[in-house]
């Protein structure tokens, strides 16, 4: 044993003096990439006798873990294969071994790491602790891979731990509800990537979406019917522990609350009448600091609230509050002046300050959005940053803990790189100490939900997602952009093996958009085309809780892909010229097919322009190609007409927007030069 350490050890160091992580040393389809990897020699073969054994500590948790590992090479494999485990860890094909037990109630000081050994004959996963051993088995899971010779994992040794102890997904069920099997499928796929934080944004303007049987017309009132029972989250807890993700509820106040008052209109500052909320933005509505039957209130919700989630910590929201309720309402102005509160502020950190004691009650430390951070709360609450860097920087240096969302807002609907080169330790965070820099606990990926529906919400996720986890766990240093495309087209797939749709949901909504028609026409178009970004797409029309999200811009994927990889051929163009050339072709001639469709869909009326568009792109591409294969470079007259046409081209159109313009601006203008 001490043989193989030595090599192992040897083996990262001369990988790292010649400039190589040990991870990205070989081809390996892992994601996060694990802190140490090694070549080992040899194969493990996967066939009908695979099986698992238990080793040290036993849990019921391990042994659904195994059960869990089983139906997935079952099912990745198409073998059948045993669901019982192997008694004798000798004749075991994986051995699980667990030293201890973990914690109860799994929290940020959870020990995650584990080492993985693959040879010929037999798999070993070691691990301190239960959720040690899961990571393992994720990693496991990704080896195995198919080859001339069946099913496998290659020979490696691995040892790894996170990066961060905070990773995890905002998911906004308030704005549009999403069904516990959404959630479900998702805890799966995060669990895959190693995320182990599901923030639940359960409450919003337009929906209380968890049962209060302390205040039952807080979701009988203002959620449409759509919420959780206090049964289905205890079994989403459970469920989520299983794969070593804890749930961290958000009850936002003291805005972003109109369905509070739907039930309970004395809670507002304002008059009534009050609905639930159909539409976006930061509404008036917000709850009355100044009276304690407020926080009589609050103390029983959270009392309930509490109970149901064991994490040690409860959100509570804090942000975006106007003000404009707090401003009209005389009595709250009388209160400011007699407690000498300047200004809204003030009053929002009186709330927080009365808060707090009830959060701390009931076993719970406070998190919460930037705004409700100053330096006269208790240095154990976490400040999660929507800001930015600096604030986050700002934070940790006072001495409070925080986790990072900026740069991690997938409805931004932005690249997978875009998401990838952000890091909770980058720009302000870079001039911390080591000390401050502890402070910071991770990040967050957020998925608002006001454009999102059960159908489409995974494709807003995935994969984007598996990058922002490997942010989180791997070494600062795995940062290279090409190796993590490589990577995730892979992951991306594996991913539907454990239920997301963010792949399968996408021919389907094409089938509907094309009625009657061949989905595959279609397709042409909607895999060169991309979302607009960031809240653009809000302020192009009026959109409200009931509005379908069933057109060409909710199934468009947020990279093209297609148009990557195209990007990439033009960046090379030396060794692609006939594949660029035979892509803009096809794209030039897709018009005759694409235009009877889309005028004979309803849904897909508003796109006929990017079939022109595309057309018309792909035909200044071909032409910049007759310029550069003639070796002369093309008249100024002819490149200023095509770099108009892409101006037009680059508009958005029908709220997505044509991604092939980019590369085809490179040619023009190559072109313009006589040479790329």
């Amino acid at each position: 044993m001490k043989d193989l350490v030595r090599i192992f050890w040897v083996g990262c160091i001369m990988l790292m003096l010649l400039g190589v992580h040990p991870a990205q040393g070989q081809t390996y389809n892992l994601m996060p990439q694990p802190v140490q990897l090694v070549p080992g020699s040899g194969h493990l073969a996967i066939d009908g006798s695979f099986r698992v054994a238990l080793e040290g500590y036993e849990e019921p948790r391990l042994e659904a873990a195994a059960a869990r590992l089983m139906h997935r090479l079952a099912k990745q494999t198409g073998i059948p294969l045993s669901d019982g485990l192997e008694t004798d860890p000798g004749k075991a094909t994986l051995v699980l071994h667990c030293d201890h037990a973990g914690e109860q109630v799994q929290s940020i000081k959870e020990d995650e790491s584990y080492q993985l050994e693959i040879g010929s004959r037999q798999a070993r996963i070691t691990a301190p602790t239960p959720v040690g051993v899961l990571r393992g088995i994720e990693t496991f899971l990704q080896l195995v891979t198919l080859d001339a010779q069946g099913f496998g994992a290659p020979g490696v040794q691995i040892e790894d731990h996170p990066r961060f102890p905070w990773r995890g997904l905002v998911i906004d069920v308030a704005r549009h509800w999403m069904p516990e099997d959404v959630l479900k499928r998702n805890l799966n796929a995060m669990a895959t990537v190693k995320l182990n934080v599901l923030h639940l944004h359960l409450t919003d303007d337009q929906g209380f979406r968890v049962e209060s049987k302390k205040y039952p017309k807080l979701q009988e009132m203002g959620s449409d019917g759509h919420y959780y029972t206090q049964a289905q989250i205890a079994e989403l807890v459970a469920y989520a522990r299983d794969r070593g993700i804890r749930i961290v509820p958000e009850i936002e106040m003291p805005g972003h609350s109109t369905s509070w008052y739907v039930g309970y209109p004395e809670l507002s500052s304002g008059p009534g009448p009050f609905q639930i909320e159909r539409h976006w933005g930061i509404l008036d509505p917000a709850l009355d600091p100044t009276r304690p039957e407020i926080y009589t209130f609050l103390d029983g919700l959270i009392g309930e609230i509490a109970a149901l989630f064991p994490d040690e910590y409860l959100h509570v929201g804090g942000d975006e509050v106007n003000g404009k309720q707090w401003d009209r309402n005389p009595q709250i102005q009388a209160f400011k002046k007699a407690h000498a509160l300047k200004n809204n502020a003030d009053l929002q950190l009186y709330f927080e300050q009365q808060l707090l004691p009830i959060v701390q009650k009931h076993g719970k430390k406070m998190i919460g959005w930037d705004e409700i951070f100053r330096p006269d709360l208790p240095k154990d609450i976490v400040v999660h940053s929507w800001r930015g860097p600096e604030s986050l920087a700002q934070t940790a240096r006072l001495g409070y803990m925080s986790i990072l969302s900026n740069g991690y807002y997938l409805d931004f609907v932005l690249p997978p790189a875009d998401y990838y080169r952000v890091d909770p330790l980058g720009g302000a965070a870079q001039s911390l100490t080591p000390e401050q820099a502890s402070r910071i606990l991770g990040g967050e990926a957020c998925m608002w939900s006001e454009l999102v529906s059960p159908e489409n919400i995974d494709s807003r996720i995935w994969p984007s997602t598996a990058a922002i986890a490997e942010r989180f766990w791997s070494p600062q240093d795995v940062k290279d952009v090409g190796s993590m495309y490589r990577r995730l087209d892979v992951v991306s797939r594996e991913l539907d093996w454990v239920g997301v749709t963010h792949l399968s949901s996408y021919p389907l909504m094409l089938t509907r958009l094309a009625g009657v028609h061949s989905p595959e026409v279609l397709e042409t178009l909607a895999d060169v085309v991309e979302p607009i970004k960031h809240y653009n797409r809000q302020g192009a029309r009026a959109y409200t809780t009931f509005t379908p999200l069933n057109r060409l811009v909710d199934a468009a994927r947020p990279e093209s892909v297609k148009a990557r990889l195209f990007s990439e051929l033009v960046d090379q163009l030396g060794a692609n010229r006939d594949a660029v050339r035979k892509q803009l072709l096809a794209w030039r001639d897709s018009r005759e097919a694409l235009l009877p469709l889309l005028q004979q869909s309803a849904l897909l009326g508003e796109a006929q322009p990017l079939a022109e568009d595309l057309s018309v792109v792909a035909q200044a591409g071909l032409q910049a190609l007759d310029y550069l294969d003639a070796g002369k470079a093309a008249p100024p007259s002819w490149v200023k007409d095509q770099l108009m046409v892409l101006d037009l081209a680059a508009k958005p159109r029908a709220e997505v927007m044509l991604m092939i313009v980019p590369p085809v601006r490179k040619l023009v203008e190559a072109a313009g030069k006589g040479s790329l």
